[in-house]
């Protein structure tokens, strides 16, 4: 049976400029990964932050487990990101410039079980940039309106 979790962030791709993906392992407590298994998590609020030296996502909404009992977890917890050493400092220099920032953009498990969240390092787009970013999006969709007619 293949796995379908596959919780997107539609809203970077407008809001901001990716400059560089990675992906990461998440530290997260046993009834965390049965909740994203069923698709009962949001990253959409989610932002990713340096504490000690050591990568960080907040908000990360992922909700209650329904057979959790006492054990459950916290909703919205800061969950440590695995990632190795050269990614961090790489991540970490950039981070430090001014303007750019941590996202998440999709949240998976992979073909080993492992839920894995695929961060990109970012830049904020102003909203002249964002108009623009709408008339590429309208032109494709004419285009493809065109082919289809022909």
């Amino acid at each position: 049976m293949k796995n379908q979790v596959n919780i997107k962030n539609r809203k970077a791709s407008f809001e901001y400029e990716l400059i560089n993906k990675f992906v990461a392992g998440i530290m997260l407590v046993g009834t965390e990964i049965k909740s994203i298994r069923e698709n009962k998590a949001s990253i959409s609020d989610a932002h990713c932050v340096f504490i000690q030296n050591e990568l960080y996502v907040k908000n990360l909404h992922i909700s209650e487990y329904n057979n959790g009992g006492y054990a459950n977890h916290e909703v919205k917890r800061n969950r440590k990101l695995l990632l190795n050493k050269n990614e961090i400092n790489k991540i970490h220099g950039k981070v430090i410039e001014k303007g750019n920032t941590i996202i998440p953009l999709r949240l998976f498990i992979n073909e080993k079980g492992k839920a894995k969240l695929e961060i990109a390092l970012a830049k904020g787009k102003k909203i002249h940039d964002k108009r623009q970013s709408l008339k590429e999006k309208d032109q494709k969709r004419d285009i493809e309106k065109i082919k289809k007619q022909l």
